[in-house]
């Protein structure tokens, strides 16, 4: 989130869409509920279903599933087309005045610099025009045909309402009313938020759904502000924690980069790592790259890092390829990896096709399962019903299970979605042979390097010199662990005057004070400053609102710098004057910034200086036009990979981009790719209140809840198919069948898009063979193996299905 959840009660309208708030974020939904009541705030859903938090909507859009970024892109258009933008917040705030090369270009649905045979683009016309100064031109009358704001209006002049209507299948009337509600938040001193979670991330095209309402955002003026931003709302109370700490096989702590094998020296990756600036006078986070990386490398090593061997630079692994868990899975099912550890994961049942899941697994030399619960990933080849029934004779796969400690049996933090680090304290003692991951990765640790003292072995080192200086090596406290991540001083620091600033041993303050030279370690840049040496700030629980806002500074700590609100320098004029005084979280009073909030900049730069308030970037800006993305710098429209059309209505006579031409597609999934003529519904996926994840089908009450797998359809679906509530189905797709109950509804709503009907299958991801509710089949049987383009999130929320009575 670049707001947090109390943040929400400040908003004047709310959008939940790509998510369901008030049934997968139940407590968090309390300040829709507040704002609603305190705010007179409106509440808008865009959803495929009628869901829970349509229900208490003030005004709710059906949309198809996978059509997203055309409604959004209306959404631009009218902003555009009625003049309902914030101008000089884009003008100061956003890269709309910044000149792109003249040989930049979009046609049939394709940016310039395509490859067809690679999937991917040659960038070098998505750039900047460079000046003789060496920064970036801009325009600030906004009129050069070469700028982002007037390649921005005509790229999406082609999402008229009509068209948004007829590609979505939101009736023409609920889209310009939507788009209206929105439009009133370009006033500055009106503010809307947007929720979403997996409904958006998890398609073929989903970062780029998320980047389109962070342009709209922009174009109202809303980054920043209180009641505003862009809200990702996590579906577990630690998913932003273990994303921070690299959840992603492809990053290091504090999204820091993995090397690659193009990257051999230390100081090959630095360079390509550390941004330049566009600008003059811009300053930017990772800018400090060397500083966040060494200082890493200090932790990872300990005295063994030093200059002469780059900080141990050479004992990191270099990528040769993807690691993303689509690619971990196609390298399994390859037979090009041996071993893997499972820790809290559930992949039989999360990960795409089932199916190639399963064979992989099955082609494993060893399987470790890390997880209190005995999963269906750990016994994979006992699958459920008539599908992939094994002999575990011809497994090879030999598998281990590690029980571990549940949450509340150890002690720790939890990292909200609010990017909000919480300490929670130990309840009780696990039962029998469990034990806490601290306990089952130091024992592993200890006894593999023993094995390389004793054995000897292929490259020892980074096994041998991983510095790890806990008091007791087989178990490492939380708390050392915390403090390792937070950071320290191996020798004094001194400022420019001599004077020590921080002792050797002592914590570090925060991120600023990290250095590049190896005298300080830091687990993760990104909090540090949580344990200072004024103690666990992550434990503090003190929730005074001095201004009402709900900044309580006081409670845990938010990375990065206690920050609560991201680019709130944005909440401001150029001059250093808020926006909207009654909502101020940042302000120059003449001498410093003020406020509620810690300014995302440097804490003594003057308006005058012109520091960017979105100093992430080299630009210092946002940006509207975003040559880092992989399958263009505007979004577009792309059906899923899986379309009911068969075509993009874009572009209905270029077979090339009917899905996301950049999208990364393995030999062999392409072909198990479903047609409309045999799969002619949509399915989409999406969870329940009364179960989380696959966790809470062990829990016997749950059960009783939710007691077994149901599919959602229309009635007039169900009367077309002679299905009746309470049969059986058979709900099949190009990679296999599951059976469920049938639940006819009438939250399933029947739309008209391209001038046919289009009917949506609704499907709970929760069930499977293992645990107390009914044994079951697992919902991603279903799902196709493709992913965003630039995460490669599975996508598991528009594909195509056929549905029977069983």
């Amino acid at each position: 989130m670049t707001n947090h959840w109390v943040d929400i009660k400040n908003a004047d309208l709310v959008l939940i869409m790509g998510g369901n708030a008030a049934e997968a974020h139940i407590c968090g939904f309390k300040w829709v509920q507040e704002a609603k009541h305190g705010r007179k705030a409106r509440l808008v859903v865009v959803d495929p279903r009628f869901t829970r938090s349509a229900a208490v909507s003030d005004y709710y859009a059906p949309i198809r599933a996978g059509s997203d970024i055309a409604f959004l892109s209306g959404v631009i258009h009218y902003l555009l087309e009625n003049d309902k933008i914030q101008h000089e917040y884009v003008k100061t705030h956003t890269n709309a005045s910044f000149l792109i090369d003249p040989a930049y270009g979009f046609e049939n649905g394709l940016f310039t610099g395509y490859d067809a045979e690679k999937r991917g683009y040659d960038k070098s016309t998505w750039r900047y025009q460079m000046g003789e100064d060496g920064y970036a031109k801009v325009d600030p009358t906004l009129q050069d045909p070469n700028c982002v704001f007037q390649l921005m209006k005509r790229h999406f002049a082609r999402y008229d309402a009509d068209t948004v209507s007829r590609i979505t299948g939101t009736p023409k009337d609920a889209f310009l009313k939507v788009c209206g509600m929105i439009a009133e938040c370009s006033a500055p001193n009106r503010t809307m938020t947007i929720l979403y979670a997996l409904g958006w991330t998890q398609h073929s095209v989903g970062s780029q759904n998320i980047r389109s309402m962070a342009m709209i955002q922009l174009l109202l003026g809303n980054m920043g502000m209180a009641g505003g931003g862009i809200n990702a709302l996590r579906g577990h109370a630690n998913v932003q924690g273990i994303t921070d700490q690299c959840l992603f096989g492809e990053s290091l702590p504090g999204y820091l980069h993995e090397p690659t094998e193009a990257e051999p020296t230390l100081e090959v990756f630095l360079d390509k790592r550390t941004p330049r600036m566009l600008r003059p006078g811009q300053m930017n986070y990772w800018s400090n790259y060397p500083k966040f990386f060494i200082s890493l490398l200090k932790a990872f090593y300990g005295p063994s890092a030093t200059p002469d061997n780059s900080f141990g630079y050479d004992w990191l692994p270099k990528m040769d390829g993807a690691y993303d868990v689509l690619a971990m899975f196609e390298r399994m099912h390859q037979g090009r990896m041996n071993g893997f550890v499972c820790q809290g994961f559930n992949p039989l049942a999360s990960v795409a096709n089932k199916g190639k899941v399963s064979a992989a697994l099955a082609k494993l030399k060893y399987l470790v399962v890390i997880d209190p619960l005995a999963t269906d990933t750990s016994e994979f080849w006992k699958d459920y019903g008539e599908l992939n029934k094994a002999d575990p004779a011809q497994i090879q796969t030999e598998v281990f299970r590690l029980p571990a400690a549940l949450f509340a049996e150890h002690e720790g933090s939890f990292t909200n979605s609010s990017r909000v680090i919480q300490w929670h304290w130990k309840a009780a003692d696990g039962p029998g042979e469990t034990r806490e991951d601290t306990e089952i990765f130091g024992q592993l640790f200890v006894r593999l390097r023993a094995m390389y003292a004793r054995d000897g072995g292929a490259f020892p080192e980074p096994i041998q010199k991983l510095h790890w200086p806990y008091r007791i090596a087989s178990h490492p406290s939380s708390q050392e662990l915390a403090r390792e991540i937070s950071g320290y001083a191996i020798s004094d620091l001194t400022d420019a005057s001599g004077n020590v600033t921080v002792k050797a041993g002592e914590q570090v303050a925060g991120f600023a004070v990290l250095r590049a030279d190896g005298s300080t370690a830091c687990g993760n840049w990104l909090y540090s400053g949580m344990w200072s040496q004024a103690g666990n700030l992550t434990a503090r629980r003190d929730n005074s609102d001095p201004t009402g806002l709900g900044q309580s500074l006081n409670w845990g700590f938010a990375w990065p710098a206690n920050r609560r609100i991201l680019y709130n320098r944005a909440s401001c004029d150029a001059s250093g004057k808020p926006w909207d005084p009654e909502r101020n979280v940042i302000h120059w009073n003449g001498k410093a910034w003020g406020g509620n909030d810690v300014p995302d900049m440097r804490p003594n730069a003057t308006p005058d200086e012109g520091v960017g308030a979105f100093i992430m970037t080299g630009e210092g800006v946002a940006r509207l036009f975003a040559p880092g993305m992989v399958e263009g710098p505007f979004p577009e429209h792309y059906e899923p990979f899986e379309t009911p059309l068969g075509r993009n209505p874009m572009h209905p006579d270029v077979p090339a981009v009917v899905s996301n031409p950049a999208a990364r597609v393995y030999q062999g999934d392409m072909e198990l790719f479903g047609k409309a003529d045999e799969f002619p519904y949509v399915a989409t996926t999406y969870r329940l209140a009364e179960h989380f994840h696959f966790w809470s089908k062990t829990s016997k009450i749950n059960a009783i809840l939710q007691p077994e797998h149901f599919v959602e359809i229309s009635e007039e679906l169900a009367a077309e198919k002679g299905i009746r509530k309470g049969d059986v189905v058979t709900v099949r797709s190009n990679r296999g069948h599951i059976k469920a109950v049938a639940v006819v509804t009438k939250r399933i709503p029947v739309l008209t898009v391209e001038g046919r009907k289009v009917h949506t299958v609704g499907i709970p991801l929760h069930y499977g063979f293992k645990g107390e509710t009914k044994p079951g089949y697992i919902t991603n049987t279903l799902t196709p193996f493709v992913g965003d383009a630039n995460t490669q999130t599975p996508e598991y929320k528009a594909f195509l299905v056929d549905i029977e009575k069983a």
